[in-house]
């Protein structure tokens, strides 16, 4: 039998643990392992011109998406030993999924038997049989929709002071200035 002191111990590392699963895309390179595929990748189109995007998670917002994109194609102008950039074309997608909590649970007749379970937000886990209520008078049914952001840009890459192209950025400035506000993996 585990001590008061255990248990709460054991809990609080369980809600840690549980916390870093739900936090924003840091600022990364996107990796296809396990299926994750969120972070930053460019390639190559020119010399001169690349295509670059960040992908957020579900907890990453359409202006830290949009930033870390920009951030991306500053640094990446500077690692290749330009000054400035353009985006020539930019453009950010909305990824909606929409998830109904209503997961069915084995009864006396199998995994598909008449007995089921469902989450009402306001009362929690409930379950149904054929003799006993309805769910589908129960319109508290737990519906989530979920929003990731992809941002793509292909920028144009140069060397020399920035050009009076409104669309034109220098690279430097871009860096110094966002450097703050990017969130690094641990």
């Amino acid at each position: 039998m585990m001590s008061p002191r255990s248990t709460v111990l054991m809990a609080m590392a369980g809600a840690l643990a549980l916390a870093g699963c739900t936090t924003a895309t840091p600022y990364r390179p996107a990796s296809a392992q396990a299926g994750d595929r969120t972070g930053y990748s460019d390639y190559r189109i020119a010399a001169d011109r690349y295509r670059v995007s960040f992908s957020g998670n579900s907890m990453t917002s359409r202006e830290t998406v949009e930033r870390y994109l920009l951030f991306r194609a500053a640094e990446l102008t500077l690692e290749r030993g330009f000054d400035t950039f353009v985006m020539v074309q930019r453009d950010t997608e909305r990824k909606t999924r929409t998830y109904v909590d209503r997961p069915f649970h084995p009864g006396a007749y199998g995994y598909w038997g008449p007995y089921w379970a469902y989450r009402s937000p306001r009362l929690g886990w409930r379950t149904w049989d054929p003799w006993y209520g309805d769910p589908f008078w129960d319109r508290d049914i737990d519906v989530r929709t979920v929003d990731r952001y992809e941002a793509h840009a292909e920028i144009l890459m140069a060397r020399g002071p920035r050009r009076s192209d409104p669309h034109a950025f220098d690279a430097r400035e871009v860096v110094a200035n966002l450097r703050s506000s990017i969130t690094l993996p641990r």
